[in-house]
């Protein structure tokens, strides 16, 4: 799953991102109310976790734009400790929930999990031959046995399921891994590949590479 951080102090979007990152979900940033806007507007999300307080745009502002497009985008709104009338504003025009800052990171990845769950509703597991996948509960299953994987390889599981038996470039998958302004190179995601494969192979799941060109979830026979 994918979520965008609208904030613009980097202390807090840094511990945001890393937090969420190592929760296994593919975080991009923006740092201005127009960059939020740019972004929402270019991409597919999941949920957006919008400060009000943001400079150029503000994040009510943001909303508004955001819910007059017709938008079900799960939202949480951060708001100062004395943003009161603020927050009645956020969540009267849309926002579906909201923390205070100063915040536990504990929590605030609680109430994304609680959004992204409403939000998905009960979504079906994807499923590849004997993997199973929960999108929303970033649950990896090969035979009915959980299986261990950092955060960086659910990701990229998660964009090989979506398009599986097709091919996906190295651009795509740095594309859904990294947040705006977070570098990763054709040689990790080689890495990160390696890593998923020798998990996956036991359960005869096969990634392939073309070679020049990316790589492919191959469908199993019969599917």
């Amino acid at each position: 799953m994918r979520i965008l951080i609208a904030e613009d102090d980097d202390i807090i979007a840094d511990g945001l991102s890393r937090s969420l990152r190592q929760a296994g979900y593919s975080v991009d940033w923006a740092a201005h109310g127009e960059a939020a806007e740019a972004a929402l507007l270019a991409n597919e999300y999941d949920l957006l976790v919008l400060d009000l307080g943001l400079p150029r745009l503000s994040g009510l502002e943001v909303l508004k734009r955001l819910r007059s497009r017709h938008s079900t985008l799960p939202v949480l709104i951060l708001t100062a400790l004395d943003g009161t009338h603020d927050r009645v504003r956020g969540l009267d025009l849309g926002a579906d929930d909201y923390m205070v800052k100063p915040f536990e990171l504990a929590e605030l990845e609680a109430r994304v999990r609680a959004l992204t769950r409403r939000a998905g509703g009960n979504s079906p597991a994807i499923v590849c031959g004997s993997l199973s996948f929960d999108p929303v509960g970033r649950v990896t299953q090969i035979g009915g046995v959980p299986l261990d994987l950092s955060a960086r390889e659910i990701g990229l599981l998660e964009i090989l399921l979506s398009r599986m038996g097709r091919l996906v470039s190295k651009d795509q998958l740095v594309d859904h891994l990294c947040g705006w302004g977070e570098e990763v190179s054709h040689n990790a995601i080689e890495v990160y590949v390696h890593r998923l494969r020798k998990k996956l192979e036991p359960g005869g799941i096969k990634i392939a590479t073309v070679r020049g060109l990316g790589y492919c979830l191959e469908r199993p026979q019969g599917e």
